[in-house]
């Protein structure tokens, strides 16, 4: 279930929420009761691409940067 990160105006409290995608933009309630609180925006890195090296990087596809298929 994804979670979701909310940010209280009243106190300042930061906290997460998991609930279904159907209610992420529902509201939410701070642990302290307070109502007035916002979503905040997460950023989410994907990693560990199939073929990757140990460092998590994949190397160039052959044929250039984009394999060839757009003509680059």
């Amino acid at each position: 279930m994804p979670r979701y990160e909310f940010r209280c105006r009243a106190c300042g409290d930061t906290f997460e929420v998991n609930r279904p995608m159907a209610e992420a933009g529902q509201p939410a309630s701070c642990p302290q009761g307070h109502a007035d609180t916002v979503k905040l925006l997460s950023t989410v890195a994907v990693t560990g691409r199939s073929g990757a090296g140990p460092t998590g990087s994949a190397s160039a596809p052959a044929g250039g940067c984009c394999g060839g298929a757009c003509g680059c």
